[in-house]
């Protein structure tokens, strides 16, 4: 397996869990667990149980090296396994759902693509409460889950903003078509977003620093939407391509 040397940074999480009987009850307890890593050719029955259980709650396992877990132990007594727990709990995706019935409006959801830098993914929920979505969907695997920098970078909207964690993102889109929902996604080579009708229930999709929206999301949106742009560059930040497609809704929404 290749390492990613982004896996084993552990300053980002409120919550270091070392060693087999301590992970194995933050499994069983129900805390959100983001990752966890297991020595390889580790083989043993708490091992395997962990690996279980882990699998059972879809969460990412790391299988590595003897060294490398040492570099990312706290305690240096971690047994062969670490886990690394969310700083915040997630929401369901249904839950979004009931807020908006409960204020009565149309669903609004943002959905993230494989969005890695916390501060992205910070800057947005902190969008996402300001112009009144409904939550924010981002997926379990490539990409950054709720870490104690997310949350700082929110300004306290985490608090308030529901964010769940799906498997599939294209699955969850189809999921949320039969509810009634549509989506739009931002990509240079779509149509200006003041031409297109963003009212009603709607997900807007934001791609990732590097790549955008992938391929198998992209193909789940109804339409895809640019932001005029003049200067000579061709590109936004993810964050903020985000707010200013936020606030087209908004500004659709209250007309």
């Amino acid at each position: 397996m290749q390492e990613n040397r982004k896996e084993f940074d552990n300053t980002e999480h409120t919550l270091v869990i070392e060693g087999r009987n301590a992970v194995l009850e933050a499994f069983r307890s129900g805390k959100p667990i983001d990752k966890v890593f297991v020595l390889d050719g580790c083989q043993d029955g708490p091992v395997r149980t962990i690996v279980r259980e882990a699998k059972k709650h879809d969460t990412i396992i790391n299988f590595v090296g003897k060294e490398r877990l040492s570099q990312i132990s706290v305690t240096g007594k971690h047994q062969g396994v670490i886990a690394y727990a969310a700083a915040y709990e997630y929401s369901e995706v249904e839950d979004m759902l009931k807020l908006a019935e409960e204020r009565g409006e149309d669903p609004f959801l943002i959905l993230l693509d494989n969005i890695e830098d916390p501060h992205n993914l910070g800057a947005i929920i902190r969008t996402a409460n300001l112009a009144g979505a409904h939550g924010v969907i981002i997926p379990k695997r490539r990409a950054v889950g709720l870490t104690a920098t997310v949350a700082k970078t929110s300004a306290g909207a985490l608090n308030y903003t529901p964010v769940a964690k799906v498997t599939n993102l294209a699955k969850t889109m189809e999921e949320l078509k039969e509810k009634g929902l549509w989506f739009v996604c931002a990509d240079m080579g779509g149509e200006s977003m003041y031409r297109l009708n963003l009212k009603g229930p709607i997900g807007l999709v934001i791609g990732n620093e590097g790549e955008g929206v992938g391929r198998l999301v992209k193909e789940k949106c109804d339409f895809v939407a640019s932001i005029p742009m003049k200067g000579e560059i061709d590109s936004l930040n993810a964050s903020v391509a985000a707010g200013v497609l936020a606030y087209e809704i908004v500004r659709q929404r209250t007309m």
